[in-house]
C-alpha cells in the first residue's frame, strides 16, 4: 500500500510542473495572437478578402471597365479567399468593398464615385417591390376572401 503522504506530494509535484510550462507557453502564445487582429497596419487594406476584392474592383472600374464586368472578377476573388465556410452572398460582397475602401480610402483612390453601382441592382429590386401591388386580402382555407387579414410579402428574405 503506498502511503497517502506520498500521493499528496506526486501530486503537488505534478502541479508544480505543469504551471511551470504552462507560465513558459503563455506569454509566447499570447505574443502570438497580439498579431493577428492589428487594424492599424496600412498593409491590412489589401490583406482580407474584402479588401482584395475592392482592389480589384476599383483598379479595373479606374481602368475604365464596366460595373458588371469589375464585379464579376471582384466577386469571383471574395468567394475564392474568403477563409468562410459558407459561400459569400453578393449583398455580404459589397459591404466588404465598401467598408474597405471606407476605411482606407487612400488606397482606393478616387473609387468611392464607383461604390453606388455595387447597390444599384439592390435598390432597384427594393423600388420595384416597393411599387409591384401587394395583395390586401388573402385567401383562407374554405375558399373565401379573409376580411381584414394582413397582406403577405412574396418574398421574404429581400432586404
Amino acid at each position: 500500500m503506498v502511503p497517502p503522504d506520498s500521493i499528496a506530494m506526486a501530486a503537488t509535484t505534478t502541479l508544480r510542473v505543469l504551471t511551470r510550462r504552462l507560465a513558459a507557453v503563455l506569454p509566447v502564445a499570447l505574443i502570438g495572437l497580439s498579431g493577428l487582429g492589428s487594424p492599424g497596419r496600412a498593409a491590412d487594406a489589401t490583406s482580407t478578402a474584402g479588401g482584395k476584392g475592392a482592389q480589384v474592383y476599383c483598379f479595373m472600374r479606374s481602368a475604365g471597365n464596366s460595373h458588371d464586368v469589375s464585379w464579376n472578377a471582384a466577386y469571383a476573388l471574395i468567394k475564392r479567399q474568403s477563409a468562410s465556410m459558407f459561400k459569400t452572398s453578393p449583398e455580404h460582397a459589397a459591404v466588404m468593398i465598401t467598408e474597405a475602401v471606407v476605411q482606407n480610402p487612400g488606397s482606393f483612390p478616387d473609387c468611392g464615385r464607383y461604390l453606388g453601382s455595387l447597390f444599384e441592382k439592390a435598390a432597384a429590386r427594393d423600388a420595384a417591390a416597393g411599387a409591384a401591388p401587394s395583395p390586401s386580402t388573402t385567401t383562407s382555407p374554405a375558399g373565401g376572401a379573409g376580411s381584414g387579414s394582413a397582406p403577405q410579402r412574396t418574398d421574404r428574405y429581400a432586404y
